[in-house]
């Protein structure tokens, strides 16, 4: 499967909608897309480690982030604090090398983000089940992206039988997913290959726990426009694989999960439709 993946490959400049949100927290669009390497750069210059600096260090960054910021736009804190009107909600992994952001080229304001051990949507985590009640009834999202990637932790830690500690009870959601998909990952043989599979499968899963929330179903019973995809990023050169799995409404999930509003009561004296 991991052959017949699109490739998505950074563009030059923001377009279309992330465009637009580029500008209106006061960034332009190409300004907004050379901000990651930019910061690299000076950081680079300014002879700041990336890894094992000093709280200092990250002070100084922070410092000169700012300043760079308002270089071209006094504005732009001030325009940031008015406005978020971000159109991706990005459900991803707490791994340190998969910042959202900074791989999709947008700038602040225009991705919300959530991020646990392994991109985990659990129906009883009131964490991300909050955040996408956010995300979907008042920033008005209209895509919410789960997205894995390889070499995760959490993955690889569920695929053996050594005991982590506390993490291993919420490992035990991507468990499920590695015993519901048992045969199909019992044919492969190479552990690396097994565990990309692994990863896919569990991005696909919470696509479905997504779909299936009361939020996300009310948001579509009521004709709010939105798309949960599942994509996965390669560490190895940075691009991002989508799976080709889509949901734009309720009829793209299983029944059994499928709900509606509550119908109104029966007025009094009226006899229910049996």
């Amino acid at each position: 499967m991991a052959s017949q993946m699109a490739f998505m490959t950074p563009a030059p400049l923001l377009r279309g909608a992330a465009a637009s949100r580029a500008r209106s927290v006061g960034v332009s669009p190409r300004r907004a897309s050379a901000l990651p390497a930019r910061a690299a750069r000076r950081s680079s210059a300014a002879g700041v480690s990336m890894v094992g600096g000093s709280l200092n260090d990250l002070l100084s960054n922070n410092l000169e982030w700012s300043k760079h910021m308002t270089s071209d736009d006094p504005d732009y804190f001030q325009n940031l604090v008015a406005m978020q009107q971000p159109d991706y909600l990005w459900i991803g992994c707490s791994d340190s090398r998969v910042p959202a952001n900074v791989i999709v080229g947008l700038p602040p304001g225009a991705v919300f983000v959530h991020r646990n051990i392994a991109n985990v949507v659990a129906h009883t985590d009131f964490n991300v089940l909050s955040v996408i009640e956010y995300a979907v009834k008042v920033l008005k999202v209209r895509h919410i992206l789960v997205v894995g990637h390889d070499n995760c932790g959490g993955v690889k830690a569920s695929m053996g039988d050594e005991r982590v500690g506390l993490v291993d009870n919420w490992l035990t959601h991507i468990r499920d997913v590695r015993r519901r998909h048992a045969v199909q990952l019992s044919t492969i043989d190479d552990f690396d290959a097994r565990m990309d599979r692994l990863v896919q499968l569990n991005v696909l899963e919470q696509v479905h726990n997504v779909c299936s929330t009361t939020t996300v179903q009310s948001a579509w019973n009521d004709g709010q426009p939105l798309s949960v995809h599942g994509w996965i990023y390669r560490l190895s050169d940075g691009l991002i694989r989508d799976l080709g799995f889509r949901v734009d409404g309720p009829e793209g999930i299983d029944p059994v999960y499928r709900t509606v509003a509550p119908r109104p009561p029966v007025g009094k004296g009226v006899a229910a439709e049996v």
